[in-house]
């Protein structure tokens, strides 16, 4: 099953523009490593469900991962040849509006070499450039 919202305020939302970098989410807060986006754009629900399977895999127990986003926005769809006209269509899927320089996932307990081999896996997954970063010390 795919992740999405319990409840949502307005059932369908507008479309929005993603523009500047992210303030918040932008550093490394719960592992040691994280896996930072380098470009503005939507990911699926299904992309960051795969994306944490293919983690979970590598890292087959030994570390944690850590998911920062989480799809909030609706996107809607018409049935295949409707008309112009008769509103918008229904909720197909769901996406998380992820900004430049938001941390996208995280791990901790594992050494640089297989975190870098594990972002390596998810980078592959992600719909925009990503690259991993190393938390600072606090």
């Amino acid at each position: 099953m795919a992740l999405m919202p319990k409840r949502v305020k307005h059932r369908k939302s507008q479309r929005g523009r993603i523009k500047g970098k992210a303030t918040r989410g932008n550093k490394v807060a719960f592992g040691d490593f994280g896996l930072q986006a380098l470009m503005g754009g939507w990911i699926k629900a299904t992309t960051i469900e795969s994306g944490r399977i293919a983690a979970q895999q590598y890292i087959r127990g030994e570390g944690r991962l850590y998911i920062r986003i989480f799809p909030h926005k609706s996107v809607t769809s018409r049935p295949l040849e409707t008309r112009m006209g008769k509103g918008k269509g229904e909720p197909d899927h769901w996406v998380a509006v992820v900004k430049e320089g938001t941390v996208l996932f995280e791990l901790a307990g594992v050494t640089e070499a297989q975190a870098k081999l594990c972002f390596a896996r998810l980078a592959h997954k992600m719909p925009i450039p990503c690259r991993m970063v190393r938390r600072r010390p606090a």
